[in-house]
Order: structure tokens, then C-alpha cells, then sequence
């Protein structure tokens, strides 16, 4: 909540040129194991309260958006949307599910816009397909709003957009913009392009993500108008560390415990700039 009064009062300083959402990530997908989120996890000790992770997830939604600030978060457990998809404006479908039909009919019925991430070997084609599926309607077994065991039939999402995170090199770069533009020719709907400025673009080093968020900050002033936005791995302080032996009371307040981050100072000065940028370049 300290960060998000941070973003929110930024937020109002930049707005006649950006909009800001927060990423608010609950669940955390694994390459193998290892702490899976704040809705399966939330007390860090393996208890795995999902039920108690549930009710706090909301509750931090309600809190960020009564602040007038919208949320984000990557969707990967197939029944957790029923219980928080209403207070999030923005949402991913990550590079390890972009191919899973689950996720896939999942997000056709979503009520917000979707990003699918391209996969992990930094193909697009499976992001492409994902956003066409997507777009249709389906039908298959879930839950309703209710809870109970149902046949779910959904009239596809329209919003939906392909989100650049790179693969074994970046592909934030203005060739690769080129290419993307050209991959999504044949794709139904609006071709916008986000870009995940960690990740694969960052080769996973936190501390290069300014220089990629400023890069494609360039082709955005320079009139690139399929980019509609970028994404920033930030957090009060900078870096990550473990959870180590579990003591709680040994982690930095405020420094994440999964992906590394650029730190609070960092992300204004980006967002400044941009705004300084864009607002010279009369782009709004």
C-alpha cells in the first residue's frame, strides 16, 4: 500500500500522458517449485492458507482500487478470476501458459484486456494463436460466480494484444517491432504491442530495465503507434532476496522475494521522462 500511495500521487502528475496501472501479482508460476504466491502462500511458511490468501488478495485489491488506482496481475489459476477479476483492469496470460487451451478459453471470457506474453524460446506465433483463440467464443467446465460446478460459455474477449518479454535474446528492439507488426498483419482485432521491459529483454538483470523501457520510449515519441504500452518490475527497494530459513523477520521491507526489481526512485525518473518526452513530442 505504501507503493501503491507512491504510484497513485505520481499518477497524477503524469496523466495527461500516461496510465499508470499497478502490477498487483498474486500467484507465481514455477519452473519447478518454490513459493507460488500470495494467494496460495500467504503467510510464506508453506501453510499454504489459500482460502485466507484469497480474502487478503481482495481486500488489497478493494484498498488499491478505492485509491483510484487500477490493478494488474497475470491470471494463472483457472478458478481464481471468479474471486478478484472485478477489481482488475489488466491482465496477462504468461510466457509458461500462452499455449494452454485452458488459459486460452480462460481469457475469452475474461472483462478486462489481456496480454498474452510470447513463449519462453521467444516465439510469437503461440502468443498470436493464443490472442485468435481468444477472441472466440468457447464453451468448457468450470465454476460460476457462485461457486458451484458449472458448463461456462463465454463470447470471446476482443481486447486482447500481444506483450513482447524477449526469449534466449530481447526482442524489444526496433526490427523486432518491425517483425511483431508484421507477424500480427493477418491477426483479427486492434494490433497493439506491449513490452515486458524485465525478463528475457533484460536477460533477467533487473537493472537494464530503464534502458529498455527507454528505447522503446523512442519509437513510441518517434510516432511507433502499435506500442500501447510497457511494463517495469519495480518495488520500493531494488533487487530480491530469498526466503532463506523462513524467518520473516530477517526479510528487507519492502525488496521482492521472486523476480528482481528496479526500486522506487528509478521507476518515477522513468515515468517522469517519459512524461517530459511525450508531453514535448505532443503525444498523449
Amino acid at each position: 500500500m505504501e507503493y501503491a500511495h507512491k504510484l497513485r500521487a505520481l499518477q497524477e502528475e503524469v496523466a495527461d500522458t500516461l496510465y499508470l496501472v499497478m502490477r498487483v501479482y498474486f500467484e507465481k508460476p514455477r519452473t519447478t517449485v518454490g513459493w507460488k504466491g500470495f494467494i496460495n502462500d500467504p503467510r510464506l511458511d508453506g501453510s499454504c492458507d489459500m482460502r485466507g490468501g484469497l480474502v487478503a488478495a481482495r481486500q488489497l485489491l478493494l484498498d488499491v482500487n478505492t485509491l483510484g488506482l487500477p490493478c494488474a496481475t497475470e491470471v494463472l489459476d483457472p478458478i481464481v478470476p471468479q474471486y478478484i477479476s472485478d477489481l482488475v483492469a489488466w491482465a496477462a496470460i504468461g510466457a509458461r501458459t500462452t499455449e494452454s487451451q485452458t488459459h486460452r478459453e480462460m481469457a475469452s471470457g475474461l472483462s478486462m484486456p489481456v496480454g498474452f506474453k510470447n513463449a519462453t524460446d521467444g516465439s510469437l506465433q503461440l502468443a498470436i494463436d493464443g490472442m485468435t483463440s481468444a477472441r472466440s467464443e468457447h464453451t468448457f467446465l468450470g465454476i460460476s460466480g457462485a461457486g458451484h460446478a458449472s458448463v461456462v460459455h463465454t463470447t470471446g474477449n476482443k481486447d486482447v494484444h500481444l506483450v513482447l518479454r524477449g526469449g534466449a535474446e530481447p526482442n524489444y528492439s526496433r526490427p523486432h517491432l518491425a517483425f511483431a507488426e508484421a507477424s500480427l498483419e493477418g491477426a483479427p482485432g486492434r494490433r497493439l504491442i506491449m513490452v515486458d521491459c524485465s525478463h528475457g529483454n533484460s536477460r533477467k538483470d533487473a537493472s537494464r530495465q530503464p534502458s529498455v523501457f527507454n528505447a522503446v520510449l523512442q519509437e513510441v515519441a518517434a510516432g511507433r503507434r502499435s506500442l500501447m504500452g510497457m511494463m517495469l518490475e519495480s518495488h520500493l527497494v531494488a533487487g530480491r532476496q530469498g526466503l532463506g530459513d523462513g524467518s520473516l523477520d530477517r526479510l528487507v521491507r519492502g525488496q521482492s522475494i521472486t523476480d528482481a526489481c528496479i526500486d522506487w526512485p528509478t521507476t518515477a525518473s522513468l515515468l517522469r521522462t517519459a512524461h517530459s518526452l511525450l508531453t514535448n513530442a505532443n503525444i498523449g
